[in-house]
């Protein structure tokens, strides 16, 4: 009864597996919250005010 015991306690400690001996714990299933939280976003900055455009300059008409 030692560490080359598959059966035993010790034994499946050293190997690292379950079973009668050393059963496997079951993992907890997370809380569920009562609603899903959503992030609230930083309100969005106005865009800076764009530059007007220089006026294009009219084509020179042939007479």
């Amino acid at each position: 009864m030692g560490k080359g015991d598959k059966k035993s306690k010790k034994g499946k400690i050293a190997m690292g597996s379950f079973g009668v001996s050393r059963p496997n714990k079951k993992k907890v299933a997370a809380k569920k919250k009562a609603a899903p939280s959503k992030k609230v976003a930083a309100p969005k900055k106005a865009a800076a005010p764009k530059k007007a455009a220089a006026p294009k300059k009219a084509a020179k008409k042939a007479e």
